[in-house]
């Protein structure tokens, strides 16, 4: 007899529909396959399941069982078809009558007393019942709260197997889980840290106000102590706020590699990810035999923080250029090329030399030259092109120290973050460009016009401060940035008595004045002849 029932597997970030096709035949000898492309953990589920079935009360199994996993040309791995193998078992041999499979995804593992165990990514599995039309999704009772986050479907969580037998045979099923979904996410979207909790570094909270601004990527450097990482926690407090479609965009990823929880099931926050320098390239960016999301793409929509960036390996740091510049990862293997999604604001932290002290006034540095400019270099010139900024954070002095924070809060800081930006995309309106950072060669000329001060500050710069020539577009997007932060604050008026116009304003005025170049130069620390 054959049964067939509907079940969903990931390819990616995304899942696809699959269905289980289990055909029994009685015979003496008892032998069963699983067909389709399975990997080590698939082929032990046949085991897994029939032990399952036998200590949940139901009648063995003997004859020979073909079970075909479709589609078949795509490979499948993890335990997650338990669940609708021993349904498919259970139907094709009598003992589930008229079960509504048609209309259900099933996944879940399978304990050996027949307790259903959570799976990892039911969140796109949803997703996709929903797209494919499906009225809901059985899934393991600790994933339920995951999978009804989306909108639409009926979510039934289940624990052991004989429950789900019950709901897919009884039409008077239970409630289906229920998420408030406005509610969650607005009681979720908190962060435990605040900027106003950073003693001192006045000078780099306003750098990194300005990199999430126009979007920059940033480069600390100072000593040991100096909190370079605590600035850095900081970052996703000020970013603007995530939109629901963000949030449920990256949880997938999350739901994917296992990192989510039954009581942590919504990434209401932009995510912090970093990584320790040892990681390897694959773990960095991702990849596998079935190729996998790594931490570029775990920080999609938040921020990626690699400290002791020199400590990194170089050829992991290299392929980070491919996700900085198109906010995505292709990864090809044999079984083909999975794109993953890798949108996010890179910090990075190093010490100023190898042993941290060479800007610190109160310790002694002992490193030669030579050994700091082979530190520096660690960093190559590709992937120092696509930091924005560069700036230096001193150590602490007592009375920071001993001060209780202060300065702007987070919620102040991002209320000029969201005025700068909405001047950006105002500004780039019809074109794929959503901060300055993005800007190309041929708009930069159109939207970053020095005057006549900023031009001679910009010379003098070039050859008093011997700042490399790869950074003069950058100190042009930067000051752009500035600018349009001084527009929004200040209404449209211009603050160093120039032409700006005065409130309503055109927020396209391309004209970039002293201070806002002034401010850029010193965003370039590892331009300066100080350090190469």
């Amino acid at each position: 007899m054959l049964a067939q029932v509907f079940s969903s597997a990931i390819f990616g970030v995304d899942a696809y529909l699959m269905e289980v096709e289990v055909n029994y035949k009685q015979s003496p000898r008892s032998e069963t396959v699983i067909v389709g492309l399975p990997d080590a953990a698939v082929k032990e589920s046949k085991d897994r399941v029939f032990t399952a079935l036998a200590n949940s009360g139901f009648i063995p199994i003997h004859g020979l069982t073909t079970i075909n996993l479709a589609p078949a040309d795509i490979k499948k791995e993890g335990p997650s078809f338990d669940l609708p193998i021993a349904l498919g078992l259970l139907a094709s041999t009598g003992q589930i009558v008229n079960g509504d499979f048609a209309d259900f995804v099933i996944v879940g593992e399978l304990a050996l007393n027949g307790a259903v165990r959570r799976v990892n990514g039911v969140l796109p599995i949803a997703v996709c019942a929903r797209q494919n039309g499906k009225r809901g999704v059985v899934v393991p009772v600790e994933n339920a709260p995951e999978a009804s986050v989306v909108d639409g479907l009926q979510v039934y969580g289940v624990k052991h197997l004989a429950q789900a037998v019950k709901l897919v045979e009884d039409e008077t099923r239970p409630d289906p889980a229920r998420t408030e979904l406005d509610e969650l996410f607005a009681a979720r979207a908190e962060y435990p840290i605040d900027l106003r909790d950073v003693k001192g570094q006045a000078h780099v909270k306003r750098a990194l106000e300005v990199a999430v601004a126009g979007g920059h990527n940033i480069l600390m450097i100072g000593p040991p102590g100096a909190g370079k990482s605590m600035l850095a926690k900081c970052i996703p407090t000020i970013l603007p706020e995530m939109t629901l479609d963000e949030a449920l965009e990256t949880t997938k990823i999350h739901s994917i590699v296992g990192l989510l929880t039954r009581d942590n099931y919504l990434i209401a926050t932009r995510p912090f990810r970093s990584p320790h320098h040892t990681i390897s390239t694959a773990g960095l960016v991702g990849g596998g035999t079935i190729p996998r999301p790594g931490e570029v793409s775990l920080a999609h929509n938040g921020v990626l923080f690699l400290d002791e960036l020199p400590e990194f390996r170089r050829d992991a740091l290299e392929v980070l250029r491919e996700p900085l510049e198109e906010g995505k990862i292709t990864i090809s293997r044999a079984v083909g090329s999975l794109t993953f999604p890798a949108s996010f604001m890179l910090a990075a932290a190093m010490n100023p030399c190898p042993c941290g002290y060479f800007t610190d006034p109160t310790h002694e540095c002992r490193c030669t030259p030579r050994e700091i400019n082979r530190y520096v270099k660690k960093i190559s010139g590709p992937l120092l092109d696509r930091i924005d900024i560069h700036v230096d954070v001193p150590a602490l002095k007592y009375r920071e120290v001993a001060s209780e924070g202060g300065g702007d809060s987070s919620t102040d800081v991002r209320g000029r973050v969201n005025s700068a930006r909405r001047v950006q995309l105002e500004r780039f309106r019809g074109m794929k460009i959503f901060s300055n950072a993005g800007m190309t060669t041929r708009i930069l000329k159109k939207y970053c016009r020095p005057d006549e001060k900023a031009q001679e500050l910009l010379k003098r710069g070039m050859h008093e401060l011997g700042i490399s020539a790869r950074a003069y577009d950058r100190i042009l997007k930067v000051a752009r940035t500035i600018a349009d932060i001084e527009h929004a604050t200040n209404g449209g008026a211009d603050t160093n008595g120039g032409a700006d116009a005065k409130d309503g304003a055109d927020t396209s005025d391309p004209t970039l004045r002293s201070h806002h170049i002034s401010e850029a130069i010193q965003y370039r620390t590892l331009d300066r002849k100080l350090w190469l």
